[in-house]
């Protein structure tokens, strides 16, 4: 007698962009470490946001498609 919840567009986003900009910060500073340029950081940190995120977003969406290794259980509410 369980809820089934099903993930939301909008909730797939708000994970995308958290997760990226958790990981766009981490190759942002390493590529300050490595070059010492401050302002190509920033636009690789950027490129990576971006890029990345859609990929993120448009995996998730496919993956939430797949039925395969989903639990088949059906609810009675």
């Amino acid at each position: 007698m369980g809820t089934h919840i099903k993930e939301t567009h909008f909730r797939s986003i708000l994970k995308a962009v958290s997760y990226r900009l958790l990981g766009s910060g981490a190759t942002g500073l390493l590529t300050w470490i490595v070059t010492q340029k401050l302002d190509f950081a920033f636009f690789v940190s950027l490129g990576d946001f971006v890029i990345k995120i859609i990929l993120y977003y448009l995996h998730e969406r496919i993956w939430s498609k797949i039925k395969w290794g989903k639990d088949k259980t059906e609810y009675n509410i």
